[in-house]
């Protein structure tokens, strides 16, 4: 069934998508939907007076307005298309949101982190969408295991991780629970795609991919700077210089291939024995590549596959993408033409 979705879609076959909750995260999908063509509702599920509903609508219309004023701004969308946007965007209280969501391709659930807000969500949802919606939630914490047991349609349903701003960072991590519909991942792939998405999936854990890793590293930060080692702002400066810039090219396990799995291996040995053995044991895999040969770039396998790689190629692509983003940082050392102090 998957293949149904191989070819890419267009905005027009997308149908209208809806974004339940009014917060930062609706109001962000709501722009990356509306900016390709996709006319999206942004749906406040809570019972509120005219009054305050009122007032939400002028705030996440006026902050839509101001996102797309700065993509203006930043050249990454012309005047028209940001005018063109913010018209596709409506925004329904309870009360009137019966017709926007059956007639909704899509739901995003983006209510508040609570398994009892999630409940009413979802019972609300599923009492106006049509059979055949997709119905994805956008929570960062809660397995979908623990949520597909409030949606009619189980087959439907699944997790849809955004990162902040929604309408600008390209991530989409795919949570599907044990009754999810494969065809229902793939379809959404092609969506998220056609919006100009990166989805991935992974299995239905805890944390997914980047709040996990970036949980142990923001800790990792913090304890740093409580322990006196650097400060906040020079702790900062290092990520932003070294780390981020290494891993905007090479991702964490490629990095561990392109150095040698044998670095990280004896670096969590000495880290273990120094710090805190628990924060920086290797994991059994890393030790298991170790006894098989299995080091990396240099052995021709690790975390990848290297078999028919031209090592000096790739060592020069990787390369000649950093040095790209260096140049975009401003960051290029001063033996580069033109950039020496006179």
């Amino acid at each position: 069934m998957a293949g149904k979705h191989s070819a890419p879609l267009s905005p027009a076959s997308i149908g209208p998508v809806a974004a339940v909750g009014a917060g930062r995260m609706g109001r962000g999908i709501a722009i990356a939907f509306a900016a390709i063509g996709v006319p999206v509702t942004l749906v406040d599920a809570k019972p509120r007076d005219a009054e305050a509903l009122d007032t939400l609508r002028t705030a996440a219309m006026a902050e839509i307005e101001a996102d797309l004023a700065f993509l203006v701004a930043l050249g990454l969308i012309d005047r028209a298309g940001a005018e063109g946007a913010l018209e596709r965007v409506a925004f329904a209280g309870r009360d009137a949101a019966g017709e926007a969501l059956s007639g909704a391709s899509i739901v995003f659930e983006g209510v508040p982190e609570t398994l009892e807000a999630k409940r009413e969500g979802f019972a609300f949802i599923c009492a106006h969408v049509a059979p055949d919606c997709i119905i994805a939630s956008t929570t960062s914490t809660i397995d979908p295991e623990d949520l597909v047991g409030m949606v009619e349609g189980p087959e439907r349903f699944l997790n849809a991780h955004w990162l902040n701003p929604a309408y600008l960072m390209p991530l989409v991590e795919l949570a599907p629970s044990s009754l999810t519909d494969p065809d229902v991942v793939a379809r959404l792939k092609a969506v998220l795609s056609a919006a100009g998405k990166v989805p991935i999936v992974c299995r239905n854990a805890p944390g997914y991919i980047v709040p996990r890793i970036q949980a142990l590293a923001m800790n990792e930060a913090a304890r740093i700077v409580e322990e006196g080692i650097a400060s906040a702002e020079d702790v900062d400066l290092a990520v932003r210089t070294g780390f981020g810039l290494r891993f905007a090219v090479l991702g964490l396990l490629e990095f561990i291939d392109w150095g040698g799995g044998d670095i990280l291996f004896h670096a969590s040995n000495y880290l273990s024995d120094k710090v805190d053995a628990q924060r920086f044991a290797a994991p059994e895999i890393v030790s298991r590549n170790m006894a098989e040969e299995r080091r990396g770039l240099r052995d021709g396998a690790g975390f990848y596959d290297y078999a028919g790689v031209n090592a000096e190629a790739y060592r020069a692509g990787r390369l000649g993408d950093f040095a790209a983003l260096l140049r975009l940082r401003g960051l290029v050392p001063p033996f580069v033409h033109g950039t020496l102090p006179a």
